[in-house]
């Protein structure tokens, strides 16, 4: 088999230990080393007096980051590779011999880097998942206020569809200390909510109890502080996503797209898609695209194979909203296929369009241009007509048929 990297490392990473397998042509030295930032400057010590041309890894939950910066710090050449290509041998249940497997398949060329972009970027990357958890649990939090207000005979979320709004508070915060009366419900109440007033009364003629009342106080103030917490994250996004704002701006302007989407979108796939040879490899990094299945000339199971988790969602909610906005193209694919392939179906398909009209947009610097809701009609419109006209058919309709008003 052809030998790709002369001097190449494998290297086993966890989280207090790291074994290092160094291949020298046939030859191979075997070293252990701690997982302190001044043990890894040592394993680089080690390989760069080596003349170490690659090292590959695992990409093994977030213990290979450290050894990553370091080894990027002191410019050495290394790839973090997919656990899955490399499963395991029968027999090999040593981190000695996981690293000497990771060396050889690195020095024959049978691995295969993940993207890993530049520091700046990862950076990026850490802030942006930061603040979708922090809504991720925001979002929980406030399922949790519902349940625990509905224990109490509160069905303030029945009349209202948004608890975390001005006059929901407000309702919230009487209910649990001074109580919600017909003389006191009117100073609540903002907006559209002031024609409900008489269905908001009879909603919060609740019974509470103390133990309930600190829960829902605990509860709110959780809420409250997250909802700091995000702002702050906001701030820190728009700060050091000043040289992505004309690409934000571009993003934006696709339906179901939002300014928060648009950030995340770009903190995960970065500016330019070099890293990507087409959008095909973009949609199959992102986990959007069909899965390969075939076997004896039968196409079977296409679902989609795992990828980058954070855009692989963010994209989903972007279709579900795209899917919704009227007059778009995104609108007009949802309903073709939501008939035949199911909901879900026809949401990745979505979104997978939307992952490459993106890829273009930034790749070629191009804004974007919505196909329309009746790109569809343009072509074969004899064959549609024809199929209209046979469902007409079927339902007993013929063209003598007259509308009765």
């Amino acid at each position: 088999m052809e030998v790709v990297y002369e001097r190449c490392c494998g290297v086993d990473v966890h989280k207090r230990t790291i074994t290092a397998c160094l291949k020298v042509g046939k030859e191979r030295g075997l070293r252990a080393f701690g997982t302190q930032t001044g043990d890894l400057r040592e394993m680089a010590k080690w390989l760069l007096d080596a003349g170490c041309e690659m090292i590959a890894m695992e990409s093994t939950g977030a213990y290979w980051k450290p050894v990553y910066n370091i080894l990027e710090v002191l410019g050495l050449e290394a790839m973090v590779v997919n656990a899955q290509h490399m499963k395991a041998v029968p027999g090999r249940k040593t981190d000695m011999k996981d690293a000497e497997w990771i060396a050889d398949l690195l020095q024959h060329g049978l691995l295969k880097a993940s993207y890993i972009p530049n520091k700046e970027q990862r950076e990026l990357r850490e802030i942006s998942r930061y603040r979708k958890s922090l809504v991720e649990e925001r979002s929980r939090e406030i399922n949790r206020l519902e349940k625990t207000l509905e224990g109490a005979n509160f069905k303030l979320s029945s009349v209202v569809s948004e608890l975390t709004g001005r006059s929901s508070r407000s309702l919230i915060s009487a209910f649990v200390t001074q109580g919600i009366t017909d003389g006191n419900i009117d100073s609540m109440l903002f907006g559209s909510l002031q024609g409900k007033r008489e269905e908001l009364l009879k909603a919060c003629d609740g019974v509470i109890s103390k133990v309930q009342k600190r829960l829902v106080l605990a509860i709110l103030n959780h809420i409250d502080d997250m909802t700091r917490r995000i702002q702050e994250m906001d701030e820190l996004i728009e700060e050091e996503m000043q040289r992505y704002e004309e690409a934000r701006k571009r993003i934006d302007d696709i339906p179901g797209i939002g300014i928060n989407s648009a950030q995340t979108i770009l903190a995960e796939i970065g500016l330019t898609m070099e890293q990507f040879p087409s959008a095909a490899h973009l949609a199959s990094w992102c986990g959007l695209s069909p899965g390969n299945n075939e076997s004896a000339g039968k196409r079977k199971s296409g679902r989609t194979c795992p990828g980058n988790k954070t855009l692989k969602t963010t994209m989903v909610q972007c279709a579900k909203s795209a899917s919704r906005t009227k007059g778009s193209f995104f609108k007009a694919q949802y309903d073709r296929l939501v008939v035949r392939r199911g909901a879900n179906r026809a949401t990745v398909a979505v979104a997978h369009s939307m992952l490459i009209a993106i890829y273009h947009m930034l790749k070629n610097n191009t804004p974007f241009h919505d196909r329309g809701e009746h790109f569809y009609n343009h072509f074969n419109k004899e064959r549609k007509i024809a199929g209209y006209l046979k469902k007409l058919d079927a339902l007993g309709w013929s063209p003598s048929h007259q509308v009765m008003a």
